[in-house]
């Protein structure tokens, strides 16, 4: 039986994805630098407390090697491999545990990706072939599920539920034939849930253009009490106020204890009303890998992680060059279950 572990049991270690794609690096090569030190940074922050492997497309490998080669308590390994994006949450594997057979082993799950529901910008004749690749270099079995979907659509507590969302496994440019019944089914087998909690959209900006059209691991995510962590957008003048109470009503009518973590005070940026998200953060051993905006409110995210957190340790890492390419330390890792 396959059963997908909650973020914070113990990690093997951290996959992450180079950036490499033309909008991440732009036209000059102050762009590229801002890039890939934000990447290093978080690279960095993870390698505190588990070992990273980094893929990396051949065209910027030197690149990768000259920023990651720093001194960490865990270490940072390069991997080469043709990619079209750096965002590993979505095109790489989603681990899961199989204990079916006796003795568990880490399998990985292969979505099917598409660009995000083929969007017009994206490529992803390289990515669709990330998980199994991944799988293979970690020498873990792998299972393709026809369902296209990301790892940043989902989220579990380990403990039988999942979290995602009405717009992305049911968006017509992904699964348009599919039922919701169809989509619950695929879960449920692949990665060990008995219950799927459909919320009913993600944040604003996240159907933009350059959006995933709703991904929940930038709105709302489960803590280890059982509780659910909510993006709370406390002012009115940002169109996430209306959607923080729409989901919190939602999560509370699902019987959930809702953890209100406040959106940062910053409502814009040169493009529009902002997706800052402290929800977008990522556990690791021992420790939270924080989304930090140099805001009012990075403080209170800190303590209330924290307090959700207990006994880990909350690094702060400047995730706003991340978030105006389109995502957040959340999105840019993924982690590779240990079996005990």
């Amino acid at each position: 039986m396959l059963r997908m572990p909650a973020e914070w049991e113990p990690h093997e270690r951290t996959w992450m994805a180079w950036p490499c794609a033309a909008y991440a690096l732009g036209d000059n090569t102050q762009m590229a630098a801002q890039s890939w030190r934000a990447w290093a940074r978080v690279a960095q922050a993870v390698a505190m407390f588990e070992p990273v492997t980094v893929l990396v497309d051949p065209a910027v490998e030197s690149s990768a090697r000259t920023y990651l080669h720093t001194a960490t308590p865990h270490p940072i390994t390069v991997m080469p491999l043709p990619l079209d994006d750096s965002w590993v949450r979505d095109t790489g594997p989603t681990f899961v545990i199989d204990d079916g057979g006796g003795t568990p082993s880490v399998h990985g799950i292969d979505w099917t990706f598409n660009g995000w529901g083929q969007q017009s910008w994206a490529r992803w004749k390289n990515d669709d072939e990330v998980a199994a690749a991944v799988c293979h270099a970690a020498g873990v079995g792998v299972s393709r599920s026809p369902l296209v979907n990301e790892g940043g659509g989902i989220h579990v507590d380990g403990r039988g539920t999942a979290l995602i969302t009405e717009t992305v496994q049911r968006d017509p440019q992904r699964n348009g034939t599919w039922t919701a019944h169809d989509v619950e089914a695929e879960l449920k087998s692949k990665l060990g849930v008995n219950r799927v909690v459909w919320l009913p959209r993600g944040l604003t900006r996240d159907y933009d253009e350059f959006g995933t059209r709703g991904h929940v691991d930038i709105v709302a995510c489960f803590a280890p009490d059982g509780s659910v962590l909510l993006h709370d957008q406390r002012n009115p003048d940002h169109p996430d106020h209306a959607v923080s109470q729409q989901i919190r009503q939602f999560l509370t009518g699902e019987g959930f204890s809702v953890v209100d973590v406040p959106a940062p005070a910053t409502l814009h940026d040169e493009i529009g009303f902002v997706d800052y998200s402290y929800i977008n953060h990522y556990v690791v051993n021992g420790g939270v890998i924080l989304c930090a905006f140099n805001d009012p409110h990075d403080d209170e995210a800190a303590d209330i992680m924290a307090r959700v957190y207990p006994g880990r340790q909350i690094v702060r890492v400047d995730a706003r060059h991340i978030f105006a390419l389109g995502g957040g330390i959340h999105c840019i890792t993924q982690q590779q279950p240990q079996v005990i």
